[in-house]
């Protein structure tokens, strides 16, 4: 049963799995954004769902803090082969456990410099995430598709436009996670290197 992370929570992948991962999936998730609807002269007046585009990206680091690579909707693959993007997703919407983005590791053809995995997710359009229902996201085996972790992001209740999720990161011979959460502006993952800096 996956692990409910909280902010600032760390875990051991290995030891949550029961096994030595080749494979994970970062995914994210959110539903579509409820707006009151006045109707035609007044009928059927009530909520309707807009479109939500928000952004899955992946900066990969060394243990130094410098930046190897990135992976989000305008390069979809790392250089190595090691990180892909599933693809631009304009509009959200889906179940409450329905990914709408994924971004999947291959943690055997990482090169041994890549020490740092950052997600964060951005709204492209520069709206808030205020009212942006079931956000999230989680942590999967991408060989067994079973999941090891999810974690709450909660944007309902914010007006920033951007969010630093998660941290993979190498310990000894263990790739270990924390969730970050930490709220921030930008239409772009290059807007938020500020943000991320001191969390590498």
């Amino acid at each position: 049963m996956a692990i409910d992370l909280q902010k600032g929570q760390r875990i051991s992948l290995q030891k949550e799995a029961g096994r030595s991962l080749r494979r994970i999936v970062m995914g994210l998730g959110w539903g579509q954004r409820a707006v009151a609807s006045k109707g035609f002269l007044g009928f059927g007046s009530g909520e309707k769902k807009v479109d939500v585009d928000l952004d899955a990206s992946c900066l990969i680091f060394d243990a130094q803090g410098q930046l190897l690579d990135q992976v989000w909707f305008r390069q979809l693959q790392s250089k190595d082969g090691a990180v892909v993007h599933s693809g631009d997703d304009r509009s959200g919407g889906g179940s409450a456990d329905t990914e709408n983005e994924r971004i999947t590791i291959d943690l055997t053809r990482l090169p041994d410099q890549a020490n740092q995995l950052l997600f964060t997710v951005n709204s492209y359009s520069g709206e808030s995430f205020s009212g942006i229902p079931n956000a999230f996201c989680r942590i999967l085996d991408a060989d067994q598709d079973s999941d090891i972790a999810r974690f709450d992001l909660s944007l309902g209740g914010g007006d920033y436009t951007a969010l630093v999720m998660t941290k993979l990161y190498r310990h000894d011979d263990d790739w270990k996670v924390l969730a970050i959460g930490e709220h921030g502006h930008g239409r772009t993952v290059q807007d938020l290197l500020p943000l991320i800096k001191p969390h590498l």
